[in-house]
């Protein structure tokens, strides 16, 4: 199978392809309006799994929002798209719940209730957007899920202390909900979060940086993107007190699937639709990010390689008018959009691959089949 990232049918910015996929549809989420979701009749589409993963998490996750003290809890509420600026109540876009559907279908691949895996999707949805809050100001994005981000709209300092509060947040939530496994929980959780921040260190150090490899690459996005999903995918497992091969097999398949996630995230970074994803064209370039397509193409040894080359030495990327989209083609035909999509493509693989020859809900394997494909079909 075969992600596409068609030329001819879709402009540069479009949707990425799924593996196997065959129309000009791309896959988003239930709050997207989007396409729809091949799957079989005896389970549930994805949208209604992100439904159900929301619907258990979010009494426990606007509990652990509310206990913090003002204004945080504030800031927190609008962030999460719950309130606008001046805290009235919103519909916004609160996120695809790709995390806390993980953390319940490892609750059910390990045979436990759905609900038991509550408490550990929203510790990693606590975590996970702690560092929302903080790579929107490291990064300077003033957009997220199409409004302005918690920093544009509360300051800076505001930003920094609600990611504190939601970090402390998530390991509070799995010490007083976790059961008896919570310890393991937060032992997981610690790693992943350690993880986490090490990738965001990496991925800041790279913007400064003239030469960077796909093997430090893939390393740091191993520690900023997979290795939370990798700890969602088994955390409520681990609450369950599911075995450890289970556990492994569930954190290997997240470990795969995050790396498909980024490779993803980063074609979408550089070509995703603006009305779509909320950012602007090239918004990655603009910032003279080096993401997995970049530096794929910069090591590629073609002639187009070394004028990109030259951009980014000279700042022309992010300081030239027309330097995001001289960029964005460079990439283009150095390969960088193929390469990237073909990890995005061999990573589903071998998440898939990673379920197979364990013991498991039968029915919940084939759900994180389903969210796996999910994951890389998205559109934003």
């Amino acid at each position: 199978m075969t992600l596409r990232t068609d030329r001819t049918e879709q402009p540069a910015g479009a949707g990425v392809m799924a593996p196997g996929a065959t129309g000009p549809e791309a896959v988003t989420g239930p709050d997207d309006g989007g396409g729809p979701v091949a799957v079989s009749a005896d389970r549930p589409p994805v949208p209604a799994l992100l439904n159900e993963a929301r619907a258990l998490c979010l009494p426990l996750l606007r509990a652990a929002v509310s206990a913090l003290a003002a204004p945080m809890d504030a800031v927190a509420a609008y962030h999460f798209g719950w309130t606008d600026a001046a805290g009235n109540p919103a519909s916004g876009d609160g996120g695809k719940a790709v995390r806390p559907a993980l953390a319940v279908l490892s609750a059910r691949a390990a045979g436990a209730g759905a609900a038991s895996g509550a408490p550990a999707g929203v510790a990693v949805e606590l975590v996970h957007n702690f560092s929302l809050l903080h790579d929107d100001l490291m990064d300077g994005d003033e957009q997220r899920r199409h409004r302005d981000t918690a920093w544009k709209v509360f300051g800076p300092a505001q930003a920094v202390l609600v990611g504190d509060a939601l970090f402390a947040a998530a390991f509070q939530v799995l010490h007083e909900h976790g059961g008896p496994h919570a310890a393991a929980a937060v032992a997981r959780l610690t790693t992943a979060s350690r993880d986490l921040i090490t990738g965001q260190a990496q991925d800041l150090s790279f913007e400064a940086r003239g030469n960077v490899g796909l093997a430090e690459c893939l390393e740091m996005e191993g520690n900023k993107t997979s290795s939370l999903l990798a700890c969602a995918s088994s955390l409520g497992a681990v609450l369950a007190g599911a075995p450890a091969p289970l556990v492994e097999a569930l954190a290997r398949y997240g470990h795969h699937l995050g790396l498909a996630f980024q490779a993803v995230d980063d074609l979408l970074g550089i070509w995703g639709e603006p009305e779509v994803t909320g950012k602007p064209n090239w918004s990655d370039l603009r910032r003279g990010k080096k993401s997995l397509p970049v530096v794929a193409a910069l090591g590629s040894g073609l002639p187009q390689a070394a004028e990109l080359a030259r951009m980014f030495d000279t700042g022309a990327v992010t300081s030239e008018e027309d330097g995001p989209a001289r960029a964005a083609a460079l990439v283009e035909e150095a390969g960088g959009r193929d390469w990237a999509a073909a990890e995005a493509d061999r990573r589903f693989a071998a998440a898939l691959e990673a379920l197979d020859g364990t013991e498991m809900d039968p029915g919940a394997r084939a759900s994180l089949r389903d969210l796996a494909e999910f994951v890389v079909r998205r559109s934003s």
